[in-house]
């Protein structure tokens, strides 16, 4: 009871300290403002992330060619490329097709592009992670999704799309910052945090309980590991990682 209420009280900080924020939003400047900026940030802190997460996602991403199609093509889509922070560790010769709802990555996107000639970028879609239309069914071999479910709209929209476009014996592959085990100080903290975190992060969820929702998606097999992230006291320190086969 005491926690809860000291939970409260300090959510309610938060709220008061992002009046400002919150006025911005009000008057429709804040959203403009942050589609901007967001990207600039994304870039900045894309290079420490990849610094602290380099070893888990040279890991993560060292089977991708077993997924390649018979005719020994690899087609990886990935879904909110946002400045292409994963082009590194995908193998040479793949092709990617890239999407984000934000189109201001894309300076971003293309210098990292310009760094990693072994990829071959397919094309490059502006669309929102649940209404994948552009892609056909069934027609890629890798979804890929990276610090992405903490920020949709709706998770289980977006792992329908991910099966859809997967063709059979494809594999969705990701990396998420999920909500930590209760009774923990980062638990505590997250429900803190998270009172305004979406705000400042562009929709971004610090309780999303991504393990939960790919559990349930419908995948034929699911390789899911939970683990915290080398991230020091960052709340979106606590990971889900793995992929999973259509």
């Amino acid at each position: 009871m005491e926690t809860n209420f000291l939970v409260a009280l300090l959510r309610l900080c938060v709220h008061f300290c992002a009046l400002p924020v919150y006025l911005l939003c009000y008057l429709g400047l804040w959203d403009p403002l942050c589609k901007k900026a967001f990207p600039y940030f994304m870039d900045s802190f894309s290079v420490h992330y990849n610094s602290k997460m380099s070893a888990k996602k040279k890991d993560l991403f060292s089977n991708l060619s077993d997924f390649a199609s018979p005719a020994g093509r690899l087609t990886i889509f990935e879904i909110g490329t946002g400045t292409g922070t994963n082009f590194e560790f995908y193998p040479t010769g793949c092709k990617v097709i890239c999407t984000d709802p934000n189109p201001n990555f894309q300076k971003y996107l293309d210098k990292n592009l310009s760094k990693n000639p072994h990829v071959k970028l397919e094309s490059c879609i502006v669309a929102a992670a649940e209404d994948l239309h552009q892609i056909p069914d069934a027609s890629v071999d890798v979804v890929v999704c990276t610090l992405v479910l903490c920020s949709v709209k709706n998770t289980a929209r977006v792992l329908s799309e991910v099966l859809r476009v997967l063709r059979p014996g494809g594999a969705f592959y990701f990396m998420e910052h999920v909500l930590a085990s209760p009774s923990t100080w980062m638990f505590f903290w997250q429900q803190i945090y998270d009172a305004a975190w979406d705000v400042f992060f562009d929709g971004c969820c610090l309780t999303r309980e991504s393990g939960k929702e790919l559990e349930k998606a419908g995948f034929s097999d699911l390789k899911l590991r939970y683990i915290d992230a080398p991230l020091n006291w960052n709340p979106a320190k606590p990971h889900i990682i793995g992929y999973a086969v259509k």
